[in-house]
């Protein structure tokens, strides 16, 4: 689960495993795989460093 900022500057926790793709047109607009869109201010980069440091905190949790 990662955590972005919607446009309004809302919190908003998201499943990482449900994004099917990030793009920015200008703004930041996530596609989950159940079809629903969220823009949000992080970047792209910003949101797959979120989603790395993510992945890399549960590998180390199941070592």
């Amino acid at each position: 689960m990662i955590t972005i900022t919607r446009i309004n500057n809302s919190e908003l926790t998201i499943n990482c495993d449900l994004i099917e793709t990030i793009e920015a047109t200008p703004d930041t607009t996530i596609t989950m795989t159940t079809g629903r869109k969220i823009i949000a201010k992080d970047s792209i980069a910003d949101i797959i460093d979120k989603i790395v440091d993510f992945k890399s905190t549960v590998k180390n949790i199941i070592k």
